[in-house]
Formats: C-alpha cells, sequence, structure tokens
C-alpha cells in the first residue's frame, strides 16, 4: 500500500487497482520482458531459415531458448536495469542480457547471432506493438464487453419506457430511454469493430530499414520474405518500407480510433450525469459511502464525472501521440523513443474511465415517475404530431396554427392541445387520430433488439 502512496502518477498509485491488469503489458519491466521475448523469438528464427551455423538447433534447442523468455522474472529485469547502467542504452542491456543467459544454457559459440543485424528498433517496434495488441486482448476489449453488456441491458430493459427529448436543452418530440442508451451502445460497438480490424504494425529491416548488414552477410536469403513471416507469427503486420523505425501510420489509425471512443465515453457520461440532475434515474446507495463532506443528503454522479475526467486525458494523449509518432526528422530521431513509453498511460486513463462507466451505469435505478411528470408537464411536444398530419390534409398553415398555439404565455397543455384539436375544420376521423396523440405514444419507430 505504501509503495502506491509514493508514486507520482495516479494509473499506478490512486487507481492501482483497476490499472494492475495493465503491468503485465506496460511496466518497466513488461517492457523488457517484450524486449527479450522478440530477441529470443528472432534468434529461434534464424535457426529456421536455416542459417549454416545454425542448423543444428533442434526443437529441443528451441524449447531451452525460449525457456530464458517463459522463466522470465523481476529478478532478471532488475540485471537487465543494471548492465543498462554501465551500457546507457536500453536495447544493449537487452542483448547482453540474452547472450549471457543462452551461455549458460550451453550456446556460448552462438551468442553474437543474438541481435544479428539488428537496430534497436527493430526490437521496440515490435515488442511495443506485441503488447499493445496482447493487452487490448486481454484487458481493454473485455472492458468494453462489460460495458457494452451493461448498456445492451439498460437499452432491452427500458428500450419502450417514454421520455422527453430535449434538443438545445429545450423540449422535443419524445423518444424512449432504452432507445436513447441504445445509441451509445452502437456507436461504442461500431468504433470497437474498427479497432478490432485493424493490423498492428511492426517494423523490422535493419540500421535505416534495408537490411543492409542482413544482405552483405547472407546476400542468398530473402530477408523481406523472412521478415515478413516473422513479424507476422507475432500477429504483426510489418511496414515493408521504412527508415530505421517504423512509420507509425498503423499505430496512429489504433490510436485515432481509441480517441474516438474515448470521445463517445466522456459524452455518454454527461448525458447520464444530465439524467441523473434531472431525477431520471436514482442511485443506488452505497452504505458508509459519503457524498458530501458538508452536505449530507448528496449522492454524487461520481462514477461519470471519474470517467470523464480520465477520458479526457487519455484523449490528449492519444491525439498527441498519434500526430507526434509519425513525425521524425529524417531517418530518425529519439523523440519517438520517449512519447511512446506514455501509450501505457493512456491506455491506462482509458480502462479508469470504462470501469467508472459501467460502475456508475450499475448503480442506476430509473425513476419513471420523474420521466411522466416531464412528459405531462411538456404536452406541446405533439405539436409536431398535429401539423405534420394537418399538412397531409391540406389544412392552411398548420405550423403557423400550431405556433400560435404552443409559444403563447399560457403553455399549452392536454386541455389546450385537445380544444385545438376540437375547432379543427377536418373530418372527425382524423380529429380522433390526432386526440390519441400523447406525449407517451408519441415515440417513432423504437429499435428493435
Amino acid at each position: 500500500m505504501m509503495s502506491t502512496l509514493l508514486n507520482i502518477g495516479p494509473v499506478d498509485g490512486r487507481y492501482a487497482k483497476v490499472t494492475a491488469p495493465l503491468q503485465d503489458y506496460f511496466s518497466e519491466q513488461a517492457l523488457i520482458r517484450y524486449r527479450v521475448f522478440i530477441e529470443l523469438e528472432y534468434f529461434i528464427a534464424l535457426s529456421e531459415i536455416p542459417l549454416p551455423q545454425l542448423d543444428h538447433l533442434t526443437i529441443n534447442d528451441h524449447d531451452k531458448i525460449r525457456a530464458i523468455f517463459n522463466n522470465f522474472s523481476a529478478k532478471d529485469a532488475s540485471e537487465v536495469k543494471n548492465i543498462e547502467k554501465t551500457t546507457n542504452h536500453d536495447i544493449k542491456a537487452v542483448e547482453y542480457f540474452v547472450k549471457q543467459r543462452l551461455v549458460e544454457a550451453g550456446y556460448d559459440q552462438l551468442k553474437e547471432f543474438v541481435h544479428l543485424g539488428l537496430t534497436s528498433q527493430d526490437i521496440n517496434n515490435t515488442a511495443i506493438p506485441l503488447s499493445l495488441k496482447e493487452a487490448m486482448e486481454a484487458v481493454i476489449i473485455p472492458a468494453f464487453d462489460e460495458l457494452l453488456n451493461t448498456l445492451y441491458g439498460i437499452a432491452r430493459e427500458h428500450l419502450s419506457v417514454p421520455m422527453l427529448a430535449r434538443t438545445h436543452g429545450q423540449a422535443a418530440s419524445p423518444t424512449t430511454m432504452g432507445k436513447e442508451v441504445l445509441v451509445f451502445y452502437e456507436r461504442l460497438k461500431i468504433q470497437l469493430e474498427e479497432l478490432t480490424s485493424l493490423p498492428y504494425p511492426a517494423k523490422f529491416g535493419g540500421a535505416t530499414g534495408n537490411f543492409n548488414a542482413h544482405h552483405v552477410a547472407y546476400p542468398d536469403v530473402d530477408w523481406v520474405s523472412f521478415a515478413n513471416g516473422f513479424t507476422a507469427s507475432l500477429g504483426l503486420t510489418r511496414s515493408q518500407t521504412t527508415t530505421q523505425i517504423d512509420h507509425y501510420d498503423r499505430l496512429s489509425a489504433i490510436l485515432d480510433c481509441l480517441k474516438r471512443l474515448c470521445v463517445i465515453i466522456v459524452d455518454m457520461d454527461r448525458d447520464f450525469w444530465t439524467y441523473i440532475s434531472l431525477d431520471y434515474f436514482k442511485q443506488k446507495i452505497t452504505p458508509g459511502e459519503v457524498g458530501s463532506s458538508a452536505m449530507p443528503h448528496k449522492v454524487n454522479p461520481i462514477d461519470f464525472e471519474n470517467s470523464e475526467g480520465n477520458a479526457g486525458i487519455a484523449i490528449a494523449l492519444f491525439e498527441h501521440l498519434s500526430a507526434k509518432l509519425p513525425v521524425s526528422r529524417l531517418q530518425r530521431d529519439l523523440s519517438d523513443s520517449t512519447a511512446i513509453r506514455n501509450i501505457g498511460v493512456a491506455i491506462a486513463h482509458l480502462l479508469i474511465s470504462i470501469k467508472a462507466s459501467s460502475r456508475g451505469l450499475n448503480k442506476l435505478n430509473l425513476n419513471k415517475e420523474k420521466i411522466d411528470q416531464d412528459l405531462e408537464a411538456n404536452y406541446a411536444v405533439v405539436a409536431e404530431a398535429i401539423q405534420t398530419m394537418l399538412r397531409t390534409l391540406d389544412y392552411p398553415a398548420p405550423y403557423e396554427a400550431l405556433k400560435a398555439l404552443t409559444r403563447s404565455d399560457k403553455p399549452a397543455g392536454k386541455k389546450e392541445i385537445t380544444e385545438f384539436i376540437d375547432t379543427l375544420d377536418i373530418p372527425e376521423k382524423e380529429k380522433e387520430w390526432l386526440r390519441k396523440v400523447t406525449p407517451f405514444n408519441y415515440t417513432g419507430i423504437i429499435p428493435k433488439i
């Protein structure tokens, strides 16, 4: 507990319980572990070409080599960091660590094939997208699924509950609570479908992307096909023409999609916050929980506020990373390296936001009495239906007639609307139809679930 109290950032301080599942993907230890994984898998892939010096390695040898990664521990990560104190280079420290472990496993004569022909970004631009991909699959997508299931449940339960709509903050043609919730369900679902269709990128091509060292050492190997196959085996899509680093355009598309998901969450949070303030939802009371330090009666919509705040930070980070990462001076500069380390921070704020929204939604109880009161108090919203029907009957200036009725100093309620219908010079059949239109049934076509 004390260690989280000393953390500077809230994502692994105050919100450490929520973001703990992300440690396996975005912590410093996780980054080192992913880098070790790439180095070892590359070494094994070279033996499968096979390069002549490695052609004697068997499946049993591969298992022994992979054990270095499979048994990777916090102690190993600390060892890499200690090596880095001397090298002042994080990837070189990983390379030396892997070589030492291979020597200990009995492969001393083969250690120089570790990191053969590679540059640091061949490791980083595979390790980081892979960690992001696996974090999305293991943590973020399931969290979104939980949110979607909750929204779907609310939408289904309240699909036929009529509710006063508000456009420009003013009373408008009625809708249903379930349909309005379904809007957010659909928006999130569409973006998640797009997100899961996007390829996760990889850069693999040596110091300036041309396989210079690979080609000079083994000119007969089809290194492009090798690199394409190697990155594909990791579930990544290799960028074919690059500088020293990936151009990050595909990664930018992923970040932009995540940003759009955050924007939808903010929009959703604000709407539910407003529904609570209108008393359309009551919040379940948690025993012992305090809403205000001064006002004992208050039950604040803190989950939606928490979600909105964290989604906003995630938006800022995703937006910056999306715009910054694809821009690099000539064949590369180092600004991407320090920026990309914050992907995990952005994902953490996103996770906090998703979880907070889900928590808030699960606390809601519909207050139908208040919703019905608002519908009854705004009976004039049926004016749209009446003037539209009158248009079909060639009634003169129907819009203007309803405008005069409903925008007078005295609000037009059910009594005034009914009296107006009675005075209309239209067939009694149509009058009877208009009398049946109320704010409670004038909800249009309700989407099917």
